[in-house]
């Protein structure tokens, strides 16, 4: 039986009230083989001889991929063309889940991250890899009916470095590719970086430079061909609202850039969902986590407003905790904001997000003990789950943390 997807749900409400609707919309960006080469899978958990670096191998990369997608609580899930013909075509793990599949569609050199390279830091020329009827349904030509066995939403790059001539490249290869899908019947989402070579233009420029670039490059582009939403660098609240405000159905979404700490990822999100963003895909934030699907449970609860970026850091440490897994730093050393999300190699600094006012400090509130994983039960306070879904409004922060702790022992084990 087919089960509708979140993303299409989430997408309606949205456009149907794009100012009260409060839904948010979570993509876990599993498409780094069409960038990072042999590092995508991330580094192999397992201690090496003389500190030797290994990585997942592409295998375990999927499996994972697959657990998440298990887990339902990601709306899409973003792979490489290769991937998603392993996933969405043979072994059919869509079927039957909210989850949207999707893959990256283009794979412009600015996301070439390999060792030695230097193409990253070289001005972006358009380049696509996969067609659309591989998407689609893995072969050159796709009938009309093998068209719904592959993905059928795409990932679509374009990185502006402000020079006339490549940007009408970026932009001419992104009408080709538009035409096409609208012909195919294939949705895709619109991913702009800044400017990935220095000197492109000055910094205070660049949240209204990119703004601008996004409104004068769909300006001509009516409803059948425009992408389903936006994946952009936060560049703070004036310049995300500016966005927002001059047209509530351009769904924006966040990038999440390189790795950094749990409360770079955490507080990037509430951030961005305060000031108007719909949408956020983490990458290299999930892959490179503790322990993926707890950090993904926490990102799900900071997106719907269930707890604050400072509650979740702590709460996701309490996990790993429980879990027995060390965590790849102290909890004072997580709670700092680092930068770095410009552009798909991470290079130059942000002024997406604020640090927090007085700086963060660890909490010192302890959970009391009891058997729901928060203090003794009130009504409206916390709630174990025969008693149903707990009122987050109405408990405390150490509530809360110790609320989700429980949840996660009883989960995991």
């Amino acid at each position: 039986m087919a089960v509708t997807k979140s993303l299409d749900e989430k997408l309606a409400r949205i456009h149907a009230d794009p100012l009260g609707a409060r839904d948010f919309i979570l993509a876990d960006a599993k498409d780094a083989d069409m960038a990072l080469s042999i590092g995508a899978p991330g580094k192999s958990p397992e201690r090496w001889p003389d500190g030797e670096v290994k990585h997942r191998t592409l295998a375990e990369f999927r499996d994972i991929i697959e657990e998440i997608v298990r887990q339902g609580l990601v709306d899409i899930m973003l792979m490489s063309a290769s991937t998603s013909e392993l996933l969405t075509i043979q072994k059919r793990i869509f079927d039957g889940s909210p989850v949207t599949p999707a893959a990256r569609a283009n794979d412009t050199t600015d996301i070439h991250i390999v060792r030695g390279g230097r193409y990253s830091s070289q001005p972006s020329m358009p380049f696509r890899t996969a067609t659309l009827d591989h998407i689609q349904c893995g072969k050159l030509t796709c009938t009309p009916a093998e068209r719904a066995l592959g993905a059928n939403l795409g990932l679509y790059s374009i990185t502006f470095t402000n020079d006339t001539e490549r940007d009408r490249a970026n932009l001419e290869a992104y009408k080709a590719f538009r035409l096409e899908a609208e012909a195919k019947g294939f949705r895709h989402f619109l991913e702009v970086f800044d400017p990935n070579i220095d000197g492109a233009l000055a910094p205070e420029q660049l949240p209204g430079y990119i703004n601008d670039c996004i409104v004068r490059a769909l300006g001509g582009v009516t409803a059948s061909g425009r992408p389903d939403f936006l994946k952009i660098v936060y560049h703070g609240p004036r310049a995300m609202e500016e966005l927002v405000r001059y047209d509530p159905h351009l769904v924006v979404g966040i990038l999440g850039g390189a790795a950094g700490t749990t409360y770079d990822a955490f507080k990037l999100l509430g951030e961005a969902k305060k000031y108007g963003a719909r949408v956020a895909l983490f990458g290299r934030k999930i892959n490179n986590a503790e322990h993926q699907l707890a950090f993904i449970r926490f990102l799900r609860l900071i997106a719907d407003g269930e707890v604050s970026p400072e509650e979740a850091v702590h709460a996701y440490h309490g996990t790993l905790q429980a879990l027995g897994i060390a965590p790849h730093r102290p909890i004072e050393k997580d709670m700092e904001l680092h930068t770095g999300v410009m552009n798909y190699a991470g290079t130059g600094k942000t002024i997406s997000v604020p640090p927090p006012a007085g700086g963060a400090k660890p909490s010192s509130a302890k959970p009391a003990d009891s058997s729901c994983g928060c203090a003794p039960a009130k009504p409206g306070k916390c709630d174990c789950p025969a008693r149903g879904k707990p009122d987050f409004s109405k408990m405390t922060p150490a509530e809360k943390v110790a609320y989700h702790r429980e949840r996660w022992n009883r989960i995991l084990g």
